[in-house]
């Protein structure tokens, strides 16, 4: 549909399914994206309504040389094809058959609404969400729209080793896919799991993050440009998370006290930083162009900086006012269909993302650092400098100290009972 859309095609037009399929083979999508593009195609048009849709689908039975199924076998037409579920893995269930199919096949639209209002209620992440919805969306395909109301706990149990012994997922993703399982039956079903025998929660394993020394850091900094440079030396100097430094506002920053408010912290806790010294300069220059951009984008009826929840709504003209700018806005415009206005969002995580890939690459750094190894350098830096465990505990964010206790494996230890190996406690000369 943006594809008809963005190239001025009707969606009736037969010639548009060739347009787009072209389209994905100039991109170099492999043939099994291609495939599943065109099965979504065919799925859209076998279940549609519309006896224009369905003609064009007719018209364009060539596309993949398949039948089109009836109504209700169209559910299943994926499953019975390829055997795949979202993820792209295979099955090991099969179709069901006509006598099975009564409690299959039903709408969940109604069980994804439950289930969004419920995280809305409790104030939970915008990516909570879409995690959880993405599990329940994996559990509704694993169990083929069977009816929410008849789940149990053994579809879970089978779906959680269905993950682990063919998908052979990660220990955290199945405790994720369990949470959010757990969450759905309980908050949106309404009822517990029952007797969960056998559904075993992974162990999770003890994971040494990755951390780049001072001249790595200062070797990819100087390989990134403006304003992506200033992001990794805040990452760096504060230990901020990716999410909390694009979040940040102007009113974040009070240069006078030289603290930093992060309002926008995981789990909703607010904390303040130093701001380091040798960026304030920095720091204040780049408010300045910051400041030049809100002039011109107020000149050119710009409605305001995206708010959190209803803000806009208590003070509404706070979306104009500079001090509620991001500090890092976004280079374009976005045009609001709804209200028809243009707001400015701040800089995407995504270009944020490529820019530090191409910066390590370039400065050929053999280890896999991300923007978050930052935040892991920051910690383990000043526990090399010998600050107290609990003081980086608070400057982080860390709601356990045990979270934070990871980062005592990532530096050298400074005691007499530093462990060593016994090659280096006798002189060479004396083994035989």
């Amino acid at each position: 549909m943006d594809f008809c859309h963005k190239c001025d095609f009707h969606n009736s037009d037969p010639e548009s399914i060739y347009k787009f399929i072209g389209k994905l083979r100039s991109k170099k999508q492999n043939i099994t994206q291609q495939e599943q593009a065109t099965n979504a195609i065919r799925l859209f048009y076998t279940l549609s309504k519309s006896n224009n849709l369905q003609n064009t689908y007719n018209a364009n039975y060539t596309l993949n040389k398949i039948p089109i199924m009836t109504e209700m076998e169209a559910p299943y037409l994926v499953q019975e094809k390829h055997n795949v579920i979202n993820d792209g893995h295979s099955l090991s269930s099969k179709m069901p058959n006509h006598a099975e199919r009564s409690n299959t096949g039903q709408s969940w639209q109604g069980a994804y609404q439950g289930l969004e209002n419920e995280i809305k209620v409790r104030h939970y992440s915008p990516k909570t969400l879409k995690s959880y919805k993405s599990w329940v969306r994996k559990l509704q395909t694993y169990t083929q729209s069977k009816a929410p109301g008849t789940l149990d706990s053994n579809d879970v149990k089978k779906f959680l080793t269905y993950l682990a012994v063919e998908q052979d997922v990660s220990a955290s993703s199945q405790n994720l896919a369990f949470n959010a399982l757990l969450f759905f039956y309980r908050h949106v079903l309404g009822r517990e799991f029952g007797k969960a025998d056998g559904i075993i929660r992974a162990k999770k394993r003890s994971h040494i993050p990755v951390v780049l020394s001072r001249d790595e850091v200062n070797r990819v900094i100087e390989a990134l440009k403006y304003p992506y440079n200033l992001v990794v030396k805040l990452l760096y100097g504060c230990g901020l998370r990716l999410s909390e430094c694009l979040n940040l506002r102007i009113n974040n920053f009070n240069f006078d006290a030289g603290i930093l408010t992060i309002h926008v912290g995981k789990g909703k806790r607010d904390r303040t930083l130093p701001i380091p010294e040798v960026l304030v300069s920095e720091l204040k220059a780049h408010m300045e162009k910051v400041t030049h951009l809100h002039k011109i984008d107020l000149a050119d009826n710009y409605n305001g900086a995206f708010m959190l929840n209803r803000l806009e709504k208590k003070y509404k003209h706070a979306g104009k006012e500079f001090i509620w700018q991001w500090f890092f806005p976004a280079k374009t415009l976005t045009f609001v269909a709804e209200t028809k206005e243009n707001r400015r969002y701040y800089l995407h995580e995504s270009h944020v993302q490529k820019a530090i890939k191409r910066a390590v690459k370039k400065t050929k750094l053999i280890k896999r650092a991300t923007a978050h190894t930052f935040r892991h350098s920051y910690a383990s830096h000043l526990l090399e400098a010998n600050f107290d465990i609990r003081t980086i505990q608070k400057l982080l964010g860390h709601s356990d100290i045990r979270t934070t206790m990871i980062y005592t494996h990532t530096v050298k230890s400074t005691t007499k009972k530093e462990a060593k190996s016994p090659l280096d406690l006798w002189h060479v000369g004396d083994i035989k």
